[in-house]
């Protein structure tokens, strides 16, 4: 079972938060930091949590672009993906459920004539 630690992230504003999540498998990949304000020991995050988020929005637009392209484009469309927050990789994609890393939904209304 992974043991879990804070880390805290950043903003490009500087704002910082802490997450939850695994601690990594090696320790030289991340920094312990002081929080000011508590003084608690956290790991900071490698990358700025806006840089995390750019990691994702290429996968998320190609999506997007894929099912707007379909003969009968959908008039709604649901994508579910996981996302691991990882203090020194950042994010990693993981499974919604079962095996699948993507859960696709779409919806096409009826014209009632």
């Amino acid at each position: 079972m992974n043991q879990k630690q804070i880390t805290e992230f950043s903003l490009q504003d500087r704002t910082k938060f802490l997450v939850e999540v695994d601690e990594p498998e090696n320790s030289n990949a991340v920094r312990r930091v002081a929080r000011a304000d508590t003084g608690q020991m956290v790991v900071e995050a490698k990358k700025k949590f806006d840089e995390v988020l750019d990691q994702i929005q290429p996968v998320a637009s190609a999506i997007i672009t894929k099912l707007s392209q379909l003969n009968t484009p959908a008039n709604e469309v649901e994508v579910k993906f996981g996302i691991k927050l990882n203090a020194a990789a950042g994010a990693i994609f993981t499974s919604v459920s079962g095996e699948a890393n993507y859960e696709i939904t779409l919806k096409w209304k009826q014209d009632k004539a």
